[in-house]
């Protein structure tokens, strides 16, 4: 049950997963934190094995704003961060994961954005620490490709977030109403143990527009994301993009989203043709996408070969989704 205080109150709320060093990192990353409001962090221990809880236990003795540790035995990203929520006493509630580093003024900064916007949330840029040095297919700047790590940068003016732009849940300030009002997160999506799941957000973010909530990014609210040397290989952004396909299938079979461009709003998907559960147009892009990935490994030019073959890989993941779906049958995904 969710803590009453007296005034405005910041609740930073972080799920885990068996990562109790980076966690521990990110604990001391927040010490520097610098309000005047009170603030607080909740560690959702979603199932760990490893020491999660005594890294929380042993952080919280010196640690200068309330640090509590709540255990979330439902599997999932989603369900632990709806934990986390039910506990939060804040009224303003800060998203995070446990592979951060934050700027004194992170709280502050999210504030500030909601009064000037005059909105119900905001995200805002998330930039990379490399735990290694950055593979050239990864590009410096920002790309397509920074999805699969996390990464965002919209640019250095605000931008109200639609189908087109979303937040991502690694720097996102909500005020408490948003899940009063839109309700909290759906636990079908996110990353659980053993998959890349997402679209989760997107998901969210359709609800509360349809409630009335609105969101922007907001440039000035900045964190960093810690890259790890496991993730920065060809395969890990193979499997991501799989699953992404079978993420955006669920969002379609939920909400009826395009799921190549859920931005799109024009088309009636009942009067679209289907193969299989899947739009036939992206059949043609499938094809298209085999021939352009054949051509520019045949050209030698790998970054882009690169490219196209991920969307072979987003594609495999819908069919495997939509197959599902509709009772045909595919196997689960590693």
């Amino acid at each position: 049950m969710a803590r009453s205080y007296g005034g405005l109150m910041f609740s930073i709320v972080i799920p885990t997963y068996n990562r109790s060093a980076d966690l521990a990192e990110t604990l001391s990353s927040m010490r520097v934190i610098s309000t005047t409001k009170p603030w607080e962090v909740i560690v959702i221990d979603n199932n760990s094995s490893d020491n999660t809880k005594s890294v929380v236990q042993e952080s919280a003795r010196s640690f200068p704003a309330e640090l509590r540790y709540v255990f979330e035995p439902e599997q999932g990203r989603c369900a632990a961060l709806n934990a986390g929520i039910g506990q939060a006493g804040g009224d303003i509630i800060l998203t995070t994961d446990d592979d951060v580093r934050v700027e004194p003024e992170w709280p502050d900064r999210a504030l500030a954005a909601l009064d000037r916007l005059d909105c119900d949330y905001v995200g805002g840029k998330v930039f990379p620490i490399w735990q290694r040095q950055r593979p050239q297919w990864v590009p410096e700047s920002p790309s397509k490709l920074w999805a699969v790590l996390a990464l965002l940068d919209y640019g250095s003016e605000p931008i109200e977030f639609g189908q087109m732009y979303v937040p991502l849940g690694v720097n996102t300030a909500f005020r408490r109403r948003c899940f009063d009002v839109a309700g909290l997160w759906d636990n079908r999506l996110g990353r659980k143990a053993g998959t890349l799941l997402g679209q989760e957000v997107r998901e969210w973010s359709v609800r509360a527009r349809a409630a009335g909530l609105r969101g922007f990014y907001a440039p000035e609210v900045v964190i960093r994301h810690c890259i790890p040397t496991s993730r920065l290989n060809k395969k890990y952004f193979r499997r991501w993009y799989y699953w992404h396909g079978i993420s955006r299938a669920l969002l379609y079979q939920q909400a009826r989203l395009d799921m190549e461009a859920p931005e799109s709003t024009a088309m009636d998907f009942a009067q679209v043709p289907h193969i299989a559960g899947i739009p036939r147009y992206l059949y043609r892009t499938f094809a298209r996408s085999v021939i352009e990935t054949a051509r520019d490994y045949w050209r030698q030019d790998h970054i882009k070969a690169f490219e196209h073959e991920l969307w072979l890989w987003f594609f495999a993941g819908i069919v495997r989704q939509r197959l599902r779906d509709n009772g045909l049958g595919a196997g689960e995904a590693g």
